[in-house]
């Protein structure tokens, strides 16, 4: 939680409500959120959301959190490109956003692996657990994916994946 915008839940039943808020976002498809577990589990490790979603302007916002046992295995990698496959493909968002603590060098090094572009450094930004924190913003626009050309009609209509 050191990077969140929030903090800890306290207790079971705040947990239980946010669940529910979840199920009926997701159920207005106002918001998408995965919970990220190995396939031979059911163990949940992370989650992966698309949120504050702008059909508008064809735009939403990624969010991610793994716990510290699973870094560097490349979940969240993983966890991520289906997320940002689903934006632009499921939902043909045209631009992906992402507000992440410059502290968290990790999450700005998978996302820019993923092709987001930093644009933007908010200062004093969140206010969290009693400190101020700034913020990066980083952008992905969906010709600027990397997945892209998997995801464009090949010859006959099929779709191609690498």
């Amino acid at each position: 939680m050191k990077f969140w915008s929030s903090p800890p839940l306290h207790g079971l039943a705040a947990a239980v409500d946010v669940v529910d808020e979840i199920h009926q976002l997701f159920a207005s498809r106002r918001l998408f959120q995965w919970g990220i577990c190995l396939q031979d589990s059911e163990e949940v490790l992370g989650t992966c959301t698309l949120l504050n979603l702008d059909p508008a302007h064809r735009r939403g916002e990624v969010g991610f959190a793994l716990c510290r046992s699973a870094w560097g295995q490349g979940i969240a990698t993983e966890a991520l490109e289906l997320l940002i496959g689903f934006s632009f493909e499921a939902l043909d968002l045209h631009r992906l956003e992402a507000d992440v603590d410059p502290r968290n060098e990790r999450s700005l090094r998978l996302l820019e692996r993923q092709g987001f572009r930093r644009e933007g450094y908010p200062r004093e930004r969140w206010h969290h657990l009693g400190q101020i924190h700034d913020a990066v913003f980083l952008g992905l626009i969906r010709r600027e994916w990397s997945g892209a050309a998997a995801a464009e009609p090949a010859v006959g209509g099929e779709r191609g994946r690498r």
